[in-house]
């Protein structure tokens, strides 16, 4: 039996009513259900779609149309590729974020560039509110409803999915109804979401934690059994905590960030299969393929551990993992992402030179890493060899000294 919604102008009590709203627009199942539900049910009067391009490959223009086939006013997709990965993933990767010590937060990196772009177009347009499809139990209702009440609190954020209460079945035909397809077949259960640092995989059989990925869910990294015989090291370098080369060849950002899913995909490298804590208070299996933001990750790590200080790159650690938190939790826009930004930027000044990484059957191991500028490393004080320039006699007055508190603590409690 399928769920007819109640109309109701006015939307659901927390809803108030909305003239004119623009939504953000996948082309995907409650995006699409969205468009009519928002004009039936809820009163809306025009609902401009916006879909963002974010290298996902997608061919945008049937977005596009099937918006505007399905009630739209007006169907808007926006080139948002360049600063997603300049303004968005370089950050990260000085960040060296990788949330609960995994993630590198490839799909949570796009939700407040487009809750950015959308304010910007319900200003364009006059729009009183704008939407999205969103879900009441996933990570980027939050996101989209917190980086639009930071930058736009004068501006209504609906949520229908969130309201509606039908299940997946039902949103369906009642999109059926309303002249929309369904866009998800039986072969095909799961739920994708790609952009050009990575891909997210979610339902179907993955729902169960103990059931191993098939390989049908890769799509961007081969199989470890697939991937080349020879392995292949690959030369990365960074200017300022930036990536801008790789073997020798400076890329422009969105070309080097493609290159480097190229080359750590064709090795198997870039997959995660992890038990995730969702902002919302629930655990939930996630797949993910993140292979050229990984790879510069792990480079940039090793990089900063020749040319940092040591108390500064353990402080430092110490803030990535707050970073990756409040990106993860949806605030790209609070102050305190604003405030460690600060310091993580002020840290990268001396962040320059190139790691050596060596690919195999799903591994990017270091094997090299230089800094001409910036390096902390001195041979002269590291060698054991006949060039040793440490002063070996001062290390005793510096133990005593060192080992004093203890000593007297333990003088004490004996």
């Amino acid at each position: 039996m399928t769920a007819t919604p109640q109309a109701n102008p006015d939307g659901p009590s927390a809803t108030p009513r909305a003239r004119r709203v623009v939504l953000a627009y996948s082309g995907g199942v409650d995006t699409s259900v969205c468009i009519p539900y928002l004009k039936r049910e809820w009163g809306v009067e025009e609902v401009i779609t916006f879909a963002a391009d974010l290298g996902q490959g997608d061919e945008l223009e049937p977005i596009r149309r099937k918006a505007l086939d399905s009630g739209a006013s007006q169907s808007i997709v926006g080139d948002l590729i360049e600063p997603f990965i300049t303004e968005f993933a370089f950050p990260a990767i000085r960040a060296n974020a990788l949330y609960e010590g995994r993630y590198p937060l490839s799909t949570a990196l796009a939700r407040p560039l487009i809750a950015r772009r959308l304010v910007e177009v319900a200003r364009e347009v006059g729009a009183d509110a704008v939407a999205h499809g969103c879900t009441g139990k996933g990570n980027d209702q939050v996101r989209f409803d917190v980086a639009i009440g930071a930058l736009a609190p004068e501006l209504k954020v609906l949520a229908p999915a969130r309201e509606w209460g039908m299940s997946r079945e039902q949103t369906i035909a009642y999109g059926e109804r309303c002249g929309i397809p369904a866009p998800v077949s039986k072969k095909s259960p799961y739920s994708i979401d790609l952009n050009l640092l990575g891909r997210s995989i979610e339902a179907g059989v993955l729902e169960d934690p103990n059931v191993e990925p098939p390989e049908e869910v890769y799509a961007m990294t081969v199989s470890v059994d697939a991937a080349p015989a020879e392995p292949q090291v690959v030369e990365i370098q960074f200017e300022a905590g930036n990536p801008v080369a790789i073997d020798g060849q400076r890329l422009d950002p969105v070309s080097l960030v493609r290159r480097a899913n190229e080359l750590a995909g064709r090795h198997g490298f870039g997959r995660l299969d992890m038990i995730e804590n969702r902002v919302v208070g629930i655990k939930s299996r996630e797949i993910y393929e993140t292979p050229g933001l990984l790879l510069l990750i792990r480079a940039h790590q090793e990089l900063e551990s020749l040319t940092l200080a040591a108390d500064v790159q353990r402080y430092k650690r110490q803030i990535e993992a707050s970073w990756a938190d409040l990106v993860y939790q949806g605030l790209w826009f609070g102050p305190l992402k604003q405030a460690l930004d600060a310091f993580i930027d002020r840290t990268q000044a001396t962040v320059n030179g190139s790691v050596r990484i060596k690919l195999y059957k799903g591994n990017a191991t270091v094997v090299g890493r230089s800094s001409s500028t910036d390096s902390l490393y001195v041979d002269a004080m590291a060698t054991y060899g006949s060039d040793d320039r440490f002063d070996h006699r001062a290390a005793e007055g510096f133990i005593y000294v060192w080992g004093l508190p203890t000593r007297l603590w333990s003088a004490r409690h004996r």
